[in-house]
């Protein structure tokens, strides 16, 4: 395959810290991924701060290696590079199903991934289409809105729901779940980003344990917390403590990531109107943009893992016991599995990308996220023609989550669109 140039110069990796959330809110880290496929592929990262350093994998073959191998690199020690230093113990090593390796991960996924089969999620639809034309309906007077801050409730509204969160929590948890991924941007601070996290942490897990309380032992529900409680590990029930850490999981996986994947698909609207024209004109292309969105937009950055044994990886030796991260966004624009992997194509086949990770973690909840974005889809073909950018796109300062904090946009209406409460819509 002939790899295409990127669309920017080439920049410097030497003395980057890839744990500084400040640069992914100011820089381009596509421009520091393509020159690590290039020339570092396996990178040892060094914060030089007193951190421990860290193994960098931008290169789509070595990713999915690491993530698709639990017995060579493991979870059990935490997914995502954090604050602290990483050679803390995770304290929730195979309570919490991220935390987990198989087979004590199949425990704990298995039961809720029943919950999440194509056809449970099915029984979803029309809510969630409520939710997205909830979503749209401030665009529909064609004044500008700001995008961003709309859409972080969106996933909450419908993962609220198949959890069995009361609504009037809904809110505040959207709040704290981006408190966890963006402790240091400036408008989510609450001080230092270890207090941050920790009273985002506070009130989540007490929201949790307030929930988990108030439901009877004989009467667990059919949400996915009922679920939870109805589970049966090797040593029996789980715990409070183990209900409220996998309740905060999977809020987190929904929360942190489809705000900025549909923040993605609507810049794309507006930079290629020809592309959604042609989607617009031919339904047998929707599944294949929500695809390229997700490629695109990739809202998950890293996934981390431990090495469980000497390995060799893109050319390094790795010794035992040693961190590894993978950067779903660097391998979603490989030259070397992806064609002009920086042009956006509502067209493109194949299109193997790993934005929801890929081997026994991938994404839980994918099912959901592909409905929601499908159907936003549907609602944005219908209703309009257009939509401009009219003031400064923001980006979240998180070094886990690929962010919009702002996008202030305006949409023009189709001049033959119904409005989303006329009966003759559906």
């Amino acid at each position: 395959m002939l790899l295409s140039r990127p669309p920017f110069e080439p920049v410097e990796f030497e003395g980057v810290n890839l744990l500084d959330s400040a640069y992914y809110a100011s820089a381009d880290p596509h421009a520091l991924w393509a020159r690590l496929r290039e020339e570092r592929p396996v990178h040892l990262c060094d914060p030089g701060d007193g951190r421990e350093p860290f193994w960098v994998v931008t290169r789509h073959e070595d990713v999915t290696r690491v993530l698709k191998d639990h017995r060579s690199f493991s979870s059990r020690r935490g997914t995502m590079l954090c604050i602290v230093d990483l050679s803390m113990p995770d304290i929730a090593s195979d309570d919490m199903m991220p935390d987990t390796d198989p087979p004590r991960h199949r425990q704990l996924r298995e039961p809720l991934n029943r919950a999440l089969t194509p056809r449970a999620v099915a029984d979803h639809e029309d809510r969630v289409r409520g939710i997205v034309r909830s979503l749209l309906s401030p665009a529909l007077n064609e004044e500008p809105f700001d995008l961003a801050q709309a859409a972080l409730m969106f996933p909450m509204a419908f993962t609220g729901s198949i959890m069995g969160l009361p609504e009037e929590n809904w809110a505040r948890m959207s709040e704290l779940t981006t408190m966890t991924i963006a402790y240091d941007d400036p408008d989510y601070s609450n001080g230092s980003p270890r207090a941050t996290v920790r009273q985002a942490h506070h009130e989540l897990f007490s929201f949790f344990r307030d929930e988990v309380s108030r439901r009877s032992p004989s009467d667990a529900g059919t949400d996915l917390i009922g679920i939870l409680r109805s589970m049966d590990l090797d040593e029996g029930p789980l715990d409070e403590r183990q209900l409220i850490l996998n309740c905060y999981a999977l809020l987190l996986g929904a929360n942190v990531t489809t705000p900025h994947a549909v923040c993605t698909m609507i810049a794309m609207m507006g930079e290629h109107p020809e592309q959604f024209r042609a989607v617009r004109d031919d339904p047998s292309l929707r599944a294949g943009c929500v695809q390229e969105v997700l490629r695109w937009s990739s809202p998950a950055s890293h996934f981390m893992r431990y090495t469980t044994r000497e390995v060799n990886l893109g050319g390094e030796r790795i010794g035992p016991d040693e961190p590894v991260s993978v950067w779903l966004g660097s391998a979603n624009r490989d030259e070397r599995v992806f064609d002009d992997p920086f042009r956006f194509d509502v067209t493109r086949r194949p299109n193997r990308h790993v934005a929801f990770g890929v081997g026994p973690h991938y994404c839980i909840g994918a099912g959901l996220a592909n409905m929601a974005l499908r159907l936003l889809l549907d609602e944005l073909l219908e209703l309009f023609d257009s939509v401009e950018q009219v003031g400064e796109v923001r980006h979240l300062a998180s070094n886990f989550i690929a962010g919009y904090k702002s996008m202030p946009v305006r949409f023009v209406r189709r001049k033959d669109a119904l409005t989303p409460d006329t009966e003759e819509v559906r």
